[in-house]
């Protein structure tokens, strides 16, 4: 009597059978939390980013104290100055595109791929994305997880809020982070009462805060500023 055959496709790597159903449920986990968290930071301001922890720990490596030095301020109380030098340093296009300037972006892969200087070509949205959800770094990995949760808040959040939260948080001086914070610190008045050329100074020193500083401006920091006050000229209106 013939023996019934048993189909392989039962018996075949139930190990990779479990994995399977394992890495489904984490991938299904990970995105209801990924959405639940940025749908709550719409409207719950973060009090604190891995960035900062990761500051303080450097700081306390190297025998400083822990310093944060930040104050959350509305939307509405930020300078139109700072708004306006933000979007003209980081991101002329902001109200334009949907979270990833894809010109900027092929402008960035060319310079890199001859060798130049590195070059981010990362919008405001990339950058908040990126200050709040996530570690820094350069790997793909993360910049995959950066592109992500861009979408996310671009889907979830309004432009106001993105730059509302992308004020607040970013690194502008050591232990510094925010527009109100580096207001007080730089000039000793709230951002509300930035001027344009204070403004401008501030957002000419985006891309390296710990090194540059509005404080001791090099001839490179105002050349910068030139070109920032230039493109809020330029400019159109901010509308939300």
């Amino acid at each position: 009597m013939a023996k019934p055959r048993v189909s392989k496709a039962k018996t075949k790597h139930p190990f990779l059978k479990r994995a399977t159903n394992i890495a489904t449920k984490i991938f299904i986990y990970f995105l209801l939390v990924s959405v639940f968290w940025v749908i709550a930071l719409r409207f719950i301001n973060p009090p604190i980013t891995l960035l900062m922890v990761l500051r303080n720990i450097e700081r306390k490596a190297d025998g400083k104290s822990f310093k944060t030095e930040k104050k959350w301020i509305k939307f509405e109380n930020i300078s139109n100055n700072m708004k306006r030098a933000a979007v003209s340093a980081e991101d002329q296009l902001f109200l334009q595109h949907i979270g990833f300037d894809f010109k900027s972006i092929e402008k960035a892969f060319a310079s890199n791929a001859k060798g130049k200087r590195v070059k981010g070509g990362s919008t405001i949205s990339q950058q908040t994305a990126k200050n709040v959800f996530l570690w820094p770094g350069r790997s793909w990995i993360r910049k995959g997880f950066e592109a992500y949760f861009t979408l996310l808040i671009e889907i979830f959040w309004s432009k106001e809020r993105i730059l509302e939260v992308y004020l607040n948080v970013i690194e502008m001086g050591d232990g510094i982070y925010g527009a109100e914070a580096a207001a007080q610190e730089y000039y000793g008045k709230s951002c509300v009462k930035l001027t344009r050329n204070q403004a401008a100074l501030i957002a000419a020193c985006f891309p390296n805060p710990r090194r540059w500083t509005p404080k001791n401006a090099t001839p490179y920091i105002r050349h910068r500023q030139y070109l920032i006050l230039r493109n809020m000229k330029r400019l159109g209106p901010l509308d939300f």
